[in-house]
C-alpha cells in the first residue's frame, strides 16, 4: 500500500508540476486560428439544483458531455467505470454492483439501499434493478463521489449519478442519424430530431435500436438464447415556454431490453469463460417506462420555484442455470415488478448576490413486487435442484421516503465562501412476503414487518478562490443509509439490521491552466463508517443471507485526480485514484465452509469459520484505478478531419466478498482495457471505425451467487453519423 501511495502521489504531483511549469512557456501554436477550438470546454454541474462551474464547486465529480461519451465508447453504465476514477461496475445481468470508492451495491437484494443513487432527467430511478438502459442522445453525465447527504439523500452514501438527456430547443430543425455494424452480428441504429413547433413549444424525439449475437459458445441442453441482445429505447421530450418566466419540460422514456439471458459458469472454473456448458433456463428481459415533468417559474425578484415529478414502472424477468454447468439441475427464476413515484420541490435564490440559498422537499414511494405466479417457475424461485427442493418468495417490499433539505452559501469576500447544507429524511421499509418450499419439507413462513428511521445529514464547506484559475476547498459531510429487515430463516425468526452512518472529510484543488487549455481536479478523502452494512450468508441454510452491521469503525481513504487537456490538434484526458479500505472489528461465518458452532457478530468466538474480519478490504474496492485518453486531429485540405484516438484504463484487483478468500474465488483480477477509434469527419458526415477491448483481454467482470460473468471480448465495427 505504501509503495502504491508514493507512486501514485508522485504521478499526480508531477502532472500538476509539469502543468505549472508549462504555464510559463509560450502558448502552443493554434493551426486553426480559433482560440475556442484549442481550449477545454467549460464543465458545468447541475446536481446541486443550480448550474455551476465544476472548477468552482466543492464536489469531487466526473462530468462528461454527450460528445465525450461517444468519443470514449461509453454507451452503458458498465462502460462508465473505465472513464471515471474510483468507480467499478460489476454487471451480472438483471442487476449490477455499482460502487464508488468501494461503496454502493454489493448484493442483489431489495432489502439494502443502493449507496450510489442514479437520477435521470432530475428523477431518481429504480434502485438496483433496471440499470441497463442505454446512453443515447445524452446531454451530460455527472458522477459525484462521496456522500451526497444534502441533495441526494439516504441512498447516496457512496455517490450519485445524474444523467441528463438532450432537451428540446428553439434553434431550428436539427438532429442526427446513426447506423452501426460490428462483430458478433452487431447492428445498431440511433436517431434524434429537434422540432420547434411554435415560438413557445419545441419537441425532441430520439430512438435507439440494437441487436447482437452472443459472445458465448454454450454446449448442453440449455433453454433460451443466452447473451443475444435485442433492445429498443424511445424518448419523447416537450419544452413549453409560454412566458420568459415559465418553463415546462415533459419527458417520456420507454425501454424494451431483451438480453436473452446472462451466461455464467462456476466462480472457481479454469476453462475459457466464453466456452461453457449449461442445462438450465436462460432469459433476461427488462421493460420500463418513465415520465418526468419539470416545471420552473422565475419570480420578479429572481427567485426560482421548481417542481420535478416522476413516475416509473418496470418489469424484469430473469432465469439462469444456477450451478453454471450441465452436471446438476440447480435453477433460478425471478420476476420483479417495480413502481416508483417521486416528487421534489425547490425554491432557489438568484445567483448574483453574496448570500445564496436553496430550499427543497422530496417524497418517493418505491414498491417492489414478487407477484404470485403458477408453479414451477414462481415469482422468485430457486430450485436446489429443481423439483426436489424448490424455494419461493411471493409478496412486496414497499419503501417510502420523505425529506426536506437546504443549503446556504455566503461570500465572506470575493475569494472566501462558506457553505452549509442539511437534509432531514424519514424512511419506512416494509417486508410483506410469503416464503415457502415445495415439495420437499413443505415449509411455509409469513413476514409482515416494518421499520422506520429518520436522520439529519449535512455538509459544511469552506471554499477559497485563490485567483481566477485556482480554487481550493475543504468540507465535512455526513451520510446515512437506513436499516431494514432481513427475510425470516427456516429455523430462526427474521432479524433487523441497523442504520449506517458516515462522516466524510475532503480537501480539493481545482485549477485552470494554459489559458484554458488544461483543467485539473485533485482531491483527497477520509471516510469513517459506523454501523457499516454488510451481507453474510447463513452457513446452515445457504439459500438465506442476512445483512448485519459491523460493530467497529470502517475506514475508507484515498486520493483522486483528473485532468482534461487541449493543445492545438491534441486532446487528452486522464484520471486516477488510489484508495485503501479497512473493515472494522466484527465476526462472521463464511457459509462456504463447514459450520463449527455459533458465531456472534460482536463476540465470535473465533473458530474454523467464525472469522474476525477486522482489517479486511471492502468488496469491490480496488486500490488503484487509472484511465487516459489521447486524440489527435489531422486537418485535411478539403476541410475534413481525421482523428485517431486511444483510451486505456486499468482497474486493480479487488475482492468480491468481505472474506477476501482468494481460494474460494473472491478475487477479481486486474483488468487493462484498450479502446481504439479512428474518426473521419467532413461537413455533416462522420465515419468512425472502432475496436473495443482491442487487445481482446479475457477478464471476469463480476461474481455473484457462486457464478462468474465474463467481461465483453474484443468488438470491432463501423458507425456512420449524419447530422442535420
Amino acid at each position: 500500500m505504501g509503495h502504491k501511495l508514493w507512486t501514485t502521489t508522485s504521478a499526480i504531483v508531477l502532472l500538476w508540476a509539469g502543468a505549472a511549469q508549462a504555464q510559463d512557456a509560450a502558448p502552443a501554436a493554434d493551426p486553426t486560428g480559433s482560440q475556442e477550438a484549442t481550449t477545454v470546454e467549460e464543465l458545468v454541474i447541475t446536481a446541486e439544483r443550480r448550474t455551476t462551474n465544476l472548477q468552482e464547486t466543492a464536489v469531487a465529480a466526473t462530468v462528461l458531455s454527450g460528445a465525450d461519451l461517444e468519443n470514449r465508447g461509453v454507451a452503458t453504465l458498465e462502460q462508465l467505470q473505465f472513464v471515471a476514477p474510483s468507480t467499478t461496475v460489476q454487471n451480472f445481468g438483471q442487476g449490477n454492483f455499482f460502487n464508488v470508492r468501494g461503496i454502493g451495491k454489493s448484493e442483489p437484494t431489495t432489502a439494502i439501499g443502493v449507496g450510489v443513487t442514479t437520477y435521470r432527467d432530475g428523477v431518481p430511478v429504480f434502485p438496483g434493478y433496471f440499470q441497463t438502459e442505454p446512453y443515447y442522445d445524452i446531454g451530460s453525465v455527472e458522477l459525484l463521489r462521496g456522500p451526497q447527504g444534502t441533495f441526494a439523500g439516504t441512498n447516496a452514501t457512496g455517490g450519485a449519478v445524474f444523467i441528463n438527456s438532450r432537451n428540446p430547443d428553439f434553434s431550428g430543425i436539427n438532429g442526427y442519424l446513426m447506423g452501426q455494424v460490428g462483430s458478433y452480428d452487431n447492428l445498431k441504429g440511433q436517431a434524434a430530431v429537434n422540432l420547434p413547433l411554435s415560438d413557445t413549444l419545441a419537441a425532441r424525439f430520439a430512438i435507439n435500436k440494437e441487436t447482437r449475437s452472443s459472445f458465448h459458445d454454450i454446449t448442453g441442453p440449455y433453454r433460451g438464447d443466452p447473451g443475444e441482445i435485442d433492445s429498443t429505447s424511445l424518448r419523447a421530450s416537450f419544452l413549453w415556454t409560454p412566458t420568459p418566466a415559465l418553463r415546462v419540460l415533459l419527458k417520456g422514456d420507454y425501454n424494451h431490453l431483451d438480453f436473452g439471458g446472462y451466461p455464467a459458469d462456476p466462480a472457481l472454473a479454469t476453462n475459457d469463460p466464453f466456452e461453457i456448458t449449461a442445462n438450465g433456463p436462460h432469459s433476461g428481459e427488462d421493460e420500463t417506462a418513465r415520465v418526468s415533468l419539470n416545471v420552473s417559474y422565475v419570480l420578479d425578484n429572481g427567485i426560482t420555484l421548481r417542481s420535478i415529478t416522476g413516475y416509473q414502472d418496470g418489469i424484469s424477468e430473469f432465469s439462469t442455470d444456477l450451478d453454471g454447468t450441465s452436471a446438476r439441475n440447480n435453477t433460478f427464476y425471478d420476476r420483479v415488478e417495480e413502481e416508483v413515484w417521486s416528487q421534489e420541490f425547490n425554491i432557489v435564490s438568484p445567483d448574483n448576490q453574496r448570500l445564496t440559498w436553496l430550499l427543497g422537499a422530496f417524497w418517493q414511494y418505491d414498491d417492489v413486487v414478487f407477484p404470485v405466479t403458477t408453479f414451477p417457475q414462481g415469482a422468485y424461485h430457486v430450485g436446489f435442484p429443481e423439483g426436489v427442493v424448490d424455494y419461493y418468495i411471493f409478496g412486496e417490499t414497499p419503501k417510502e421516503t420523505t425529506a426536506v433539505f437546504g443549503q446556504v452559501s455566503f461570500d465572506v469576500s470575493d475569494q472566501l465562501q462558506i457553505q452549509l447544507g442539511a437534509r432531514w429524511s424519514e424512511s419506512t421499509s416494509t417486508n410483506d412476503n410469503v416464503y415457502t418450499t415445495y415439495p420437499a419439507f413443505n415449509l411455509f413462513l409469513l413476514q409482515n414487518d416494518e421499520v422506520t428511521a429518520e436522520k439529519t445529514t449535512g455538509k459544511l464547506s469552506i471554499n477559497y478562490k485563490i485567483d481566477d484559475n485556482n480554487f481550493v476547498y475543504g468540507f465535512v459531510a455526513t451520510g446515512f443509509k437506513m436499516g431494514g429487515l432481513n427475510a425470516p430463516n427456516f429455523y430462526v425468526p427474521a432479524s433487523s439490521f441497523g442504520p449506517e452512518d458516515v462522516i466524510d472529510y475532503e480537501l480539493g484543488w481545482k485549477s485552470t491552466m494554459f489559458d484554458g487549455r488544461v483543467r485539473t481536479q485533485l482531491g483527497g478523502y477520509y471516510m469513517v463508517y459506523e454501523g457499516f452494512q454488510v451481507i453474510v450468508g447463513d452457513p446452515a441454510v445457504p439459500l438465506f443471507s442476512s445483512i448485519v452491521n459491523v460493530s467497529g469503525e470502517t475506514v475508507l481513504m484515498g486520493l483522486e485526480g483528473s485532468a482534461q487537456m487541449r493543445f492545438g490538434q491534441w486532446a487528452g484526458d486522464i484520471g486516477m485514484s488510489l484508495s485503501h479500505s479497512e473493515l472494522g472489528e466484527f465476526y462472521a461465518a463464511d457459509p462456504r465452509l463447514p459450520r463449527t458452532g455459533t458465531c456472534n457478530v460482536e463476540t465470535g468466538p473465533a473458530s474454523g469459520n467464525c472469522l474476525n474480519l477486522e482489517g479486511n478490504t471492502q468488496s469491490y474496492a480496488p486500490e488503484l484505478t487509472f484511465n487516459i485518453g489521447l486524440q489527435y486531429d489531422f486537418l485535411l485540405p478539403n476541410g475534413a478531419t481525421l482523428s485517431p484516438r486511444i483510451d486505456y484504463s486499468h482497474i486493480d484487483e479487488s475482492y468480491t466478498s468481505i472474506f477476501n478468500n482468494e481460494a474460494l474465488g473472491d478475487r477479481l483480477e486486474a483488468r487493462n482495457l484498450v479502446n481504439l477509434k479512428l474518426t473521419y469527419q467532413v461537413d455533416d458526415w462522420t465515419l468512425a471505425a472502432y475496436a473495443m477491448n482491442a487487445t481482446d483481454q479475457t477478464y471476469i467482470a463480476a461474481v455473484n451467487a457462486g457464478l462468474r460473468y465474463a467481461g465483453p471480448p474484443r468488438q470491432i465495427g463501423l458507425n456512420l453519423v449524419k447530422t442535420f
